[in-house]
């Protein structure tokens, strides 16, 4: 992944305050959260989290020399 570390956790950071402004304007139930549909502002939100939180993990333990 070419973004740093840096700029991953950044994004993640972003990706919160947007999820919490839509929370607080329109509440966010289970199924906005798990199985929003493609129009749904929050659709994939959760698959992307995860996915830069792990490429984080991935990042540090490289830096660390702890990951193969």
């Amino acid at each position: 992944m070419s973004e740093s570390k840096k700029e991953m956790i950044q994004k993640m950071l972003e990706m919160q305050r947007k999820f919490i402004d839509y929370e607080h304007e329109h509440g966010i139930t289970g199924w906005d959260y798990w199985a929003a549909g493609e129009d749904h502002p929050l659709h994939g939100f959760r698959d992307q989290y995860r996915d830069l939180a792990m490429a984080v993990v991935e990042a540090a333990h490289k830096e660390v020399g702890s990951h193969p």
